[in-house]
Formats: C-alpha cells, sequence, structure tokens
C-alpha cells in the first residue's frame, strides 16, 4: 500500500460506514459514498492512497492529474502563509510549500509541478521538476512539440518540461522572444542528444523562417512610413530588439527582399519600394 499511487487493493472488512481495504494486517477505509454498488467481500477496487482532512490515510476512487514521482501542471487554487494549495483533482488540495517555489505565484496561476511525500508522508508539491523529468521521449529532430518553461537561467537558456514530462532546453541563441516560469511554449527539436534530452528552437529551419521572418520585416517597415532606420549592418542588438532575430536571420530576410524588389537599401536605411 503506497500513498500517493494509484493501485487495486481487496476489500477485507465491511462496515456501515465503508469497506477496508488491503490486508488485515494494512488497510485503509474507503468512504461508504466511493464504495461501488454490489460490492462484495474479496473483490478488487481501484483506488488512489492519501490523507483526509485529518490527516489520516483514507482511499479515494477519485483520481488526481498526477501520482507521486510524476509530474502536473495545475491550478493554484489558494495562497497562505505556509504556501500555495492546488487543485488537482480531488477534495484536498495539494500542498506546494514556499521552500519548494521556484518564482512568485498567485491565484489562478498555473504552474509545472513535481509530487513528492514530505518527512512525514504527506503529499507535497515541487516547482524544483528537474529530477522528475524523463530522457526516454520518442521525438526526433524537427518534430514539434509543446511544453512549459519551468527554469531560466541567463548562462543557459530556458529549461522546458516538454509534454510536461521530458527534459527540453531552449538555449540562449534560440531564445527569439521573452520567455517566462509557467509559460507555454511550441518549440522545433532542434537535436535529440545521446542522453536523450531535447535541444529545441522557437524559430522554424532556415529555409522555412525566412518568409516569417520577410514578413514580419514588411509589416514593421507599413507601420514605420515604409523604413528601416538602419541598415542589415546594424548592431546585432539593435535588430534583435526590433525584430527579435539574429543579424543573419535579419540579412537572409533582406536579401529576399532585395531579390523580390520590395526594398531597396539607402546609405543609412532600408526603405519599401512603392
Amino acid at each position: 500500500m503506497e500513498i500517493g499511487k494509484i493501485q487495486k487493493l481487496q476489500v477485507v472488512k465491511k462496515t456501515d460506514f465503508g469497506v477496508y481495504l488491503g490486508t488485515n494486517e494494512e488497510k485503509v477505509l474507503l468512504p461508504k459514498n466511493q464504495v461501488p454498488e454490489s460490492t462484495e467481500m474479496g473483490d478488487t477496487i481501484e483506488v488512489f492512497i492519501c490523507r483526509d482532512s485529518e490527516d489520516r490515510l483514507i482511499a479515494t476512487t477519485e483520481k488526481p492529474v498526477a501520482q507521486v514521482g510524476e509530474t502536473a501542471y495545475i491550478r493554484v487554487k489558494e495562497i497562505t502563509k505556509f504556501g500555495a494549495f492546488l487543485d488537482w483533482g480531488l477534495g484536498k488540495n495539494l500542498f506546494l510549500p514556499y521552500k519548494e517555489q521556484t518564482t512568485d505565484i498567485k491565484e489562478g496561476d498555473m504552474v509545472l509541478v513535481g509530487i513528492y511525500t514530505d518527512k512525514s508522508d504527506r503529499l507535497c508539491a515541487t516547482m524544483k521538476v528537474y529530477n522528475y523529468l524523463l530522457c526516454t521521449s520518442t521525438y526526433e529532430e524537427d518534430d514539434i512539440v509543446k511544453g512549459v518553461v519551468y527554469n531560466f537561467n541567463p548562462q543557459y537558456g530556458a529549461f522546458v518540461a516538454v509534454n510536461n514530462k521530458y527534459h527540453g532546453l531552449i538555449q540562449m541563441k534560440e531564445l527569439t522572444s521573452k520567455v517566462y516560469v509557467g509559460m507555454e511554449v511550441e518549440a522545433r527539436v532542434k537535436s535529440v542528444r545521446t542522453d536523450g534530452k531535447l535541444d529545441l528552437a522557437l524559430r522554424k529551419k532556415a529555409y522555412l523562417q525566412i518568409d516569417d521572418d520577410a514578413r514580419k520585416i514588411i509589416e514593421y517597415m507599413e507601420k514605420n512610413n515604409g523604413e528601416i532606420g538602419y541598415t542589415d549592418k546594424a548592431r546585432p542588438e539593435i535588430i534583435k530588439k526590433d525584430f527579435g532575430m539574429s543579424k543573419n536571420e535579419f540579412k537572409r530576410a533582406i536579401g529576399r527582399l532585395l531579390k523580390e524588389r520590395r526594398v531597396i537599401i539607402k546609405e543609412n536605411s532600408i526603405n519599401l519600394i512603392k
């Protein structure tokens, strides 16, 4: 019998207030309102083991969104002076202690957490999910995936839980827009490392991305009197700020527009051809 796990247990005792599951030596109560009709001694029932409001071990036929050792992306139900409580599909909310929070959160936020039992054998959540993630995905290069940013390090980039359970990383050079912890992202698998972790990119492959970049540049110019106030020789940080592109990506897109005779490069600007 494991707390925080879904398991099949046998009925060993019937009472007016429910049935006891497990063995004669180790049993847990399943309350009457959750006992399936026509349940008899010896029947097997699938239940989740947790604690009730008085901290007593209890069984429930309700299923949470995740079990101990797994991760889940769930909503913050309440903030208290002790920590946060999360709505994970049971009558009793899941506790997220302050010391297990990696960023400020508020009621209504969605957070990615791992499920564990603390020293008192109580079910808790943590936003420190690195050790809960797996390296066993079947994704391949160029697959499009979805995930949640669970950590950001300016030295490495954005750490992403792909499908909420696999290791992923968007390196700093691939971050073409601002991300934050808790943000859902869609990305392309740039490569699969030998250890199974995924390197991700927010942008498409160069030959596909160039059309989007050229369109973005045209839209920018149309909103700014048909002009960009610098050329493709501008500093990379200026280009990054205005377009979310690297200098090479910007130059490739401008090259496409020049070839299509949609822009002209002057001494200190790039202008639309009317």
